[in-house]
């Protein structure tokens, strides 16, 4: 029976998490993707499903799974690619089809090409020969780290004098993390700003526990970096984002607000918790997270291919 392929709908979303757990126990060793987060991807407001999505059948098994988003508004265009591994055809024709929308997208932003970005973990279920033999290359490596939790190990620290930890139950705040957000991520690999009503949806800010999520600030300085958090993984506590300012780094706040997410989770009955680096970060970000006892739970890999 031929392959049918056609977009996605939100009611897809529990076979498309099936498809995303039958890949994570290929790559990583078991399943590790919620069902709300299929949801959130699905439902942002940036996503024409229509035109921006790609679900690949063999009779009625899900074999492949494709989503597009935009965040640059200009030629960065960003995709991601779930396959089985005994249908790579499958996987060539919708990457063929993918490549084609990422370009008319770029050029409806008013740009000449897409440059196009798909995360894959090191070792995927995609046969990387397809990528290679379309341009595609790797350009940058991401580790996904752990570190296992111990309520009586991880209590809260004390923030030193001088300096403030509070978390965003409030709406003022909330737009406050966004603004160090914006401002701490400005000269990261890959960044695209982002204004306060886009970033909600990128975070699915509706099954955000905003209690996780914090903002040091100092005597000083004042609000000078944050931390978010989600509680509603399955496999693990997770944190998002940490972001200090330049001028507050090297003073401890990161290691004090990774220390009171620890504490957070721990106090929760998690036993784990996870979070991703750039291992090219020149903050000092992966330094960081060592010394806090933070290990290699396995890497992914950012392509890249220029379409024009």
């Amino acid at each position: 029976m031929p392959y049918s392929l056609r977009p996605a709908a939100l009611t897809d979303a529990p076979a498309i998490t099936e498809l995303l757990n039958k890949v994570d126990e290929i790559e990583i060793g078991g399943p590790e993707t919620d069902l709300h987060t299929v949801q959130a991807d699905l439902k942002h407001p940036g996503t024409d499903l229509e035109r921006d999505s790609w679900l690949t059948w063999d009779g009625d098994l899900l074999v492949a799974y494709g989503l597009l988003w935009d965040e640059s508004e200009g030629e960065r265009v960003d995709i991601d690619q779930y396959v089985l591994p005994a249908h790579q055809e499958a996987a060539a024709r919708m990457l063929e089809a993918m490549e084609a929308r990422a370009l008319e997208k770029a050029r409806e932003n008013g740009a000449e090409r897409a440059v196009v970005h798909l995360h894959l973990n090191v070792a995927p279920t995609l046969d990387t020969g397809l990528l290679r033999a379309r341009g595609w290359r790797v350009v940058r490596r991401y580790h996904v780290l752990h570190r296992p939790l111990d309520p009586t190990r991880d209590p809260v620290p004390e923030a030193p004098a001088g300096v403030r930890v509070r978390d965003c139950a409030a709406e003022a705040d909330r737009r406050r993390v966004h603004e160090l957000y914006q401002a701490s991520f400005a000269d990261h690999f890959d960044f695209q700003p982002r204004a306060y009503e886009d970033w909600v949806h990128d975070i699915d800010a509706e099954g955000l526990d905003w209690s996780l999520v914090w903002i040091v600030s100092t005597d000083d300085l004042g609000d000078a970096g944050f931390l978010l958090a989600r509680n509603d993984r399955e496999a693990m506590g997770w944190i998002r984002s940490l972001g200090v300012l330049p001028p507050a780094r090297g003073r401890g706040l990161g290691g004090l607000l990774l220390r009171r997410a620890f504490a957070a989770f721990a106090a929760r009955g998690r036993d784990t918790v996870g979070l991703g680096v750039d291992t090219e970060n020149t903050t000092g970000a992966p330094r960081l997270y060592d010394r806090h006892g933070l290990t290699v739970r396995y890497a992914v890999d950012t392509w890249e291919a220029v379409v024009n």
